[in-house]
């Protein structure tokens, strides 16, 4: 035990999120603004999750969904006539540092 490196409480923890962090996305939706104008937009951030499951927020933050993919929610910002919906997946995270905590 003497060999042993001292337990660095940190470093497990960063690899714990690490290797249990949700996936981010965005859900952008593609429309005609005008004929022969397409248009597009963010309609919502979402976290996708190991078990498949995904909460997504609206842009404005008035709307919150809980769905059983993150595909669902392409579907769900698509359904309008002629809209279509994509998800944008961010690289997962490849080094998380802890921050100093600020007052509130």
């Amino acid at each position: 035990m003497a060999n042993e490196p001292p337990f660095d409480l940190d470093k497990e923890l960063c690899e714990l999120a690490l290797d249990n962090a949700p996936r981010v996305f965005a859900v952008t939706v593609q429309y005609e603004a005008a004929p022969g104008e397409p248009d597009g937009e963010i309609a919502a951030w979402g976290l996708a999750y190991d078990d498949g499951s995904a909460h997504v927020v609206t842009v404005d933050g008035r709307h919150r969904l809980s769905l059983k993919s993150a595909e669902r929610a392409a579907w769900w910002f698509g359904r309008h006539g002629n809209t279509t919906a994509r998800l944008l997946w961010f690289a997962a995270p490849s080094a998380p540092t802890f921050e100093p905590l600020q007052a509130a």
